[in-house]
């Protein structure tokens, strides 16, 4: 399982929000691309990125930033999220060098362009659903649907997509430990690997993810992303990337 470090941008700085509200950030650092090479020093896999602007404008506005990193860190794969809602963004990331880019919102009102970009980008698309009490929020979360995580997550099998970016909102940014119970359900019930995102902020929460990253049915929970508890210094990247490396070597 991956651990996953997250860097929100929001007026070329790197953010923590609280809730999805742009309104309540925290600004850690104005060197996104310093901040991205402090967590490859740590033992980072993979990086998160969200333009959180973009999420708001419905097109990407932190692209440039995003491609430093990527070429600033050509070993260190990237997933990219926010206002990607036409294929162009997506052929920019790409270009980029960006390894994975992540639709949330279209892949809520339009769930063909998940399948167009599939096919036209293989092996690169993520699919990102955000909920608020199991039900799929969008627009940068600003409005709730009625459609709930597990059915559309559904619509998206066999169409090859990488991976679910799940995110329950209520715990984002709250430093309240993650929703253990929607992540697995979400992942028994789904043939795509999920990631799980949102109040992951200590220790103990990547050892009861990791814990029941094997389910039974489905495909498993295979990272969590942590933003602001390894920020804050609550939760140490190295730490738990490492607990999660000696339990899949005990199980070999």
């Amino acid at each position: 399982m991956l651990v996953i470090p997250a860097i929100d941008l929001k007026d070329g700085q790197c953010v923590r929000l609280r809730q999805g509200r742009m309104e309540d950030s925290t600004v850690f650092s104005d060197d996104p691309v310093q901040m991205a090479g402090q967590w490859l020093e740590q033992g980072a896999r993979r990086l998160h990125i969200v333009d959180l602007n973009g999420a708001f404008a419905g097109t990407p506005v932190n692209g440039e930033i995003v491609k430093a990193i990527a070429e600033a860190y050509p070993q260190l794969p990237v997933q990219i999220g926010g206002g990607i809602r036409d294929l162009d963004s997506i052929k920019f990331y790409v270009d980029a060098g960006v390894s994975f880019v992540i639709i949330g919102t279209a892949a809520v009102k339009d769930p063909q362009f998940v399948k167009d970009a599939c096919a036209a980008f293989p092996g690169k698309v993520i699919v990102g659903l955000d909920a608020v009490d199991g039900k799929v929020a969008t627009e940068g979360w600003a409005d709730v649907s009625e459609l709930t995580a597990i059915d559309l997550a559904k619509k998206f099998t066999d169409c090859g997509v990488q991976a679910i970016v799940y995110t329950d909102i209520s715990r984002d940014g709250m430093m309240q430990g993650a929703n253990v119970e929607s992540t697995v359900e979400l992942a028994e019930h789904s043939s795509i690997p999920v990631i799980a995102s949102g109040g992951v902020s200590k220790l103990s929460d990547i050892v009861d993810l990791k814990a029941v990253a094997n389910t039974e049915t489905g495909a498993g929970i295979m990272g969590a992303i942590t933003g602001r508890a390894i920020y804050d210094g609550k939760l140490d990247l190295a730490e738990a990337q490492a607990y999660c490396d000696a339990i899949d070597k005990s199980r070999d």
